[in-house]
C-alpha cells in the first residue's frame, strides 16, 4: 500500500464516502483506504463503485461497495444498517455526492438583447424541476446521509464529517446558478451541523476544492497539443498560483488533515478552500 499523506492514522477507523465512483471522491476514498480506514463506498450507479473497490483491494486496502441514492431517506437508512453490519459504526463520513443539471444551466454567461427572442437559454428558460434537482441531490444529498450515519457517531468521541463545497459557495461562477446556490447551501449546513454536534464528539468541516486536473476532464482543460483551452485560460488568469491542483496530494491532504484529531483537533465548522488563491484573488 501507498504511505498516505501527513501520516494521518485511520487504522480501524470506518469510514462512508457518498459519490464515491465521482472523479473527485473517488481519489479521497483511495486515500482514505491508504490510512488504514475501512471504507464503504456509496454510489447511485453501484458499478461505479465496485471499479473503485477494486483498485483500494488491489492496493491491499479493505472496501466495500453498495448502491445508494442519496437522496432517498429510506435507501440511506437500510444502507447505513448493512454497513454496520459489515464494518461496525462510522467513524467518518465523506458526503461527496452531488453534481449539475443541464436544466439548471443557462447558455451564456451574460444576458444580451435579444437573448429572449431566439433559441438561447437565458435565466428566464431555467427549468424549476432541474433546478430543485440540483438542490436536492446536493443539499438534501448531504442531509440524508449525515442523519443516517451520524447515528452511529453520537457519543463516540473523534468522529468526523466532511463535507464537500466548493467554490461556487463563496462567489458563483457564471452559467450555473442552482449548482452555486446549493453549494453555498452545503457550506452553511456545515456551520450549523458543527454547532448542532459540539457536544456531541462529532466535528463537522468541509472542503471547498477550486480547480483540479484530472485524467478525466484532461479534454476540457487542454487542446490536443497541450495548450490550455480557452475555459482554462480563464481559469488559470484568476488563479493567482497559475495551475491547476493535484487531487491525489493536494485536495486529499487537506481532507486528511481535517479528519486528523491530533492535528485539526479543535477545528470544527470550517470550509477550507483548496484553489490555489483563487477565492482570494480580485483580478486585479
Amino acid at each position: 500500500m501507498h504511505s498516505n499523506i501527513l501520516n494521518t492514522d485511520l487504522s480501524g477507523k470506518v469510514a462512508v464516502v457518498t459519490g464515491a465512483g465521482g472523479v473527485l471522491c473517488s481519489v479521497l476514498a483511495k486515500d482514505l483506504a491508504r490510512a488504514g480506514a475501512k471504507v464503504a463506498l456509496l454510489n447511485r450507479t453501484y458499478e461505479n463503485a465496485l471499479r473503485v473497490e477494486n483498485e483500494i483491494r488491489a492496493e491491499g486496502g479493505t472496501a466495500k461497495s453498495y448502491a445508494c441514492d442519496v437522496t432517498n431517506r429510506d435507501v440511506c437508512y437500510q444502507v447505513a444498517d448493512q454497513v454496520l453490519a459489515d464494518f461496525g459504526p462510522c467513524d467518518i463520513l465523506l458526503n461527496g455526492a452531488g453534481g449539475n443539471n443541464p436544466r439548471a444551466t443557462t447558455d451564456k454567461e451574460y444576458f444580451e438583447n435579444g437573448d429572449l427572442d431566439d433559441e438561447t437559454k437565458s435565466f428566464f428558460d431555467l427549468d424549476g424541476a432541474g433546478v430543485q434537482m440540483v438542490l436536492n441531490l446536493n443539499w438534501i444529498g448531504t442531509m440524508i446521509p449525515t442523519q443516517a450515519f451520524a447515528r452511529q457517531m453520537v457519543g463516540r468521541p473523534g468522529c468526523n464529517i466532511l463535507n464537500v463545497s466548493s467554490m461556487n459557495a463563496y462567489r458563483p461562477l457564471t452559467k450555473i446558478p442552482a449548482y452555486s446556490a446549493a453549494k453555498t447551501a452545503v457550506s452553511n449546513f456545515t456551520q450549523w451541523l458543527a454547532v448542532h454536534f459540539s457536544r456531541a464528539g462529532i466535528r463537522v468541516n468541509a472542503i471547498a476544492p477550486g480547480f483540479f486536473a484530472t485524467h478525466q476532464n484532461q479534454a476540457l482543460l487542454y487542446n490536443p497539443d497541450g495548450s490550455p483551452t480557452e475555459r482554462s485560460k480563464k481559469i488559470l488568469a484568476a488563479t493567482p498560483m497559475g495551475r491547476f491542483g493535484n487531487c491525489e496530494t493536494e485536495l486529499a491532504g487537506a481532507m486528511l488533515f481535517l479528519l486528523n484529531n491530533d492535528a485539526a483537533g479543535f477545528i470544527t465548522g470550517v470550509t477550507l478552500p483548496i484553489d490555489g488563491g483563487f477565492l482570494a484573488y480580485s483580478g486585479v
